[in-house]
């Protein structure tokens, strides 16, 4: 569950990346293929347009989290999608880390512990619903899948 405060403290704390997305990316993407070694191979574009997709879509659903209902089922679409490309029910925790690895660096002292946990919280509520969506999508096959 993730409260109003820590919806504004997410929301708020988005903006002030939003002027560097690229490097925030580059970070994230970096942090990603150390935790999940695995996950590179799932990536066969370029990886600057691949963290402009990052953001847009991070951007959606910072923007949305007051309204979960307009974002929960394009949330649940895109797992679906993640589930043909090859990720995995574990590559969710890998990248709930690099996430707020990524924006700790950038942010420094205003990512604080109430802006962390807001964050942490955002996540939390979005992977769950994706990996629920991703394993019905696929019989369950997702979590069990190597």
């Amino acid at each position: 569950m993730i409260t109003s405060r820590q919806i504004t403290l997410v929301q708020n704390s988005f903006a002030a990346v939003l002027p560097i997305t690229a490097e925030v990316a580059d970070d994230f993407y970096t942090r990603l293929f150390a935790l999940a070694p695995d996950t590179r191979a799932l990536f066969r574009t370029d990886m600057a347009e691949q963290g402009r997709k990052l953001f847009l879509t991070l951007a959606t659903v910072v923007d949305s989290l007051d309204a979960l209902d307009r974002v929960l089922p394009v949330a649940a679409e895109l797992a679906v999608r993640h589930v043909e490309y090859g990720a995995r029910d574990r590559h969710y925790a890998a990248v709930g880390e690099a996430l707020v690895g990524a924006l700790a660096v950038t942010l420094g002292d205003r990512f604080d512990r109430d802006t962390r946990a807001g964050w942490i919280a955002a996540y939390a509520m979005l992977s769950d619903h994706m990996r629920a969506a991703a394993a019905a999508a696929s019989g369950g096959s997702i979590a069990a899948a190597a």
